[in-house]
């Protein structure tokens, strides 16, 4: 664990000045903007939870807005997109980002095979059937699991219907581990539930080509997260360590991005974006759902999630797990919401002392009424133990 009292050199860039800067850019100091802006700006909300990411898109827009506003900007106006994002897992992203994020995503060197023997298909195979999720999807089809299997195997044949892939005490169809690929390639996403079915759907996109769309990623990543560095953004990304160091130095010779010196040692921004108020950090309360994507990208993360809230507030080390609760930009409890009709009762439980004064109780307070406003109900404030597990 890293020293948070000790004094940075002159020219410094602290950690406070970082965080403070990034919760303004991520809309959580005043928000503000329509789903597609804010999504865009956090680089994707993270949907793996939707009722989360639906809160994690809505407290950054403001102005009243709820779950609602979020699942129309989805299904209705079309401006966001749920598919495949960082890390494999499913993101909002912005309709308009997708030629970019496919591009980038794309270009990701994979890892060794994740299939045994006897289930990973061959790379002509995957081919195959992305070709055939292509075909199947054209013109607006949405279509169930079941229904897209029956289109595939029409088109390839019945090996790629086979039931060997585990999943869940199940077993899914061989075709179903090209899923990423397809979404990666711009053919694939989520269409709207159907009852309780999911359905997909072609997005229709064409990836940008890949070094340009990297490059991309690299400057907005910086932008919204910097300083940084390439092993934050590998992890960010579920990349390779020694690929994104590449990745960071082919930037930095192209005068891309630029060092900065930080508390801990080097790290990186995009150049020209070295401005941070040296005399500030962040303040306030703010409650933050599962998987967030701040939670998830701010580094270092002993430094955001200090003494006891590195173990209370993490899983393993991995963040998101728990809804956390910021104070003045580090972790300081964690929170969770139980829906019962129209009441939202927001539990939250106190990691340290800052939640301790009468100012902080009352923005946790505002805090919890917005969360019951974003779901359109009426939140209850529940002070105590949190008695849930991870991602419960």
């Amino acid at each position: 664990m890293t020293n948070r009292d000790a004094r940075p050199p002159s020219g410094t860039v602290t950690w406070q000045a970082a965080w403070a800067r990034r919760i303004a850019r991520q809309g959580l100091e005043t928000p503000g903007g329509t789903p597609a802006g804010v999504t865009g700006a956090m680089l994707g909300a993270h949907a793996q939870v939707m009722s989360a990411a639906e809160l994690s898109v809505a407290l950054r827009v403001g102005g009243g807005a709820t779950r609602a506003d979020v699942r129309a900007a989805l299904w209705q106006e079309r401006t966001l997109v749920k598919t495949y994002g960082p890390r494999g897992t499913v993101h909002l992203l912005p309709a308009a980002d997708l030629p970019l994020w496919t591009g980038a995503l794309s270009a990701i060197p994979a890892g060794g095979p994740v299939m045994p023997d006897g289930v990973r298909m061959t790379p002509e195979q995957t081919d195959e059937v992305v070709a055939a999720i292509r075909d199947a999807l054209g013109d607006g089809q949405a279509l169930t699991v079941d229904e897209l299997t029956d289109a595939i195997t029409a088109r390839t044949g019945s090996w790629a219907g086979d039931r060997v892939m585990e999943a869940f005490q199940d077993k899914w169809p061989r075709w179903r581990q090209a899923t990423h690929t397809a979404a990666h390639r711009g053919v694939l996403a989520f269409g709207p539930v159907r009852g309780r079915r999911v359905t997909y759907t072609s997005p229709d996109v064409t990836p940008l080509p890949g070094p340009a769309a990297l490059e991309e990623v690299v400057l907005r990543y910086l932008r919204a997260y910097g300083p940084s560095t390439p092993q934050w953004f590998a992890r960010w990304l579920a990349a390779p360590k020694g690929w994104a160091a590449r990745l960071f130095a082919e930037q930095a010779a192209a005068g891309r991005i630029t060092e900065v010196v930080c508390d801990d040692g080097p790290a990186w921004v995009a150049a020209g974006d070295t401005a941070f108020d040296a005399g500030s950090g962040p303040r306030g309360v703010r409650l933050l759902p599962y998987f967030d994507a701040y939670t998830i990208a701010a580094q270092p993360r002993e430094r955001l999630f200090p003494g006891a809230a590195w173990d209370r507030a993490l899983a393993g080390g991995q963040a998101g797990n728990y809804p956390v609760v910021l104070v003045d930009g580090t972790v300081s409890g964690v929170w969770h919401q139980r829906r019962s009709g129209r009441r939202v009762t927001v539990t939250v439980e106190p990691v340290g002392p800052a939640l301790a004064s009468p100012a902080a109780r009352e923005e946790l307070a505002a805090q919890a009424e917005r969360v019951g406003e974003v779901l359109e109900g009426r939140a209850e404030l529940v002070v105590g133990e949190v008695t849930v597990g991870p991602h419960a």
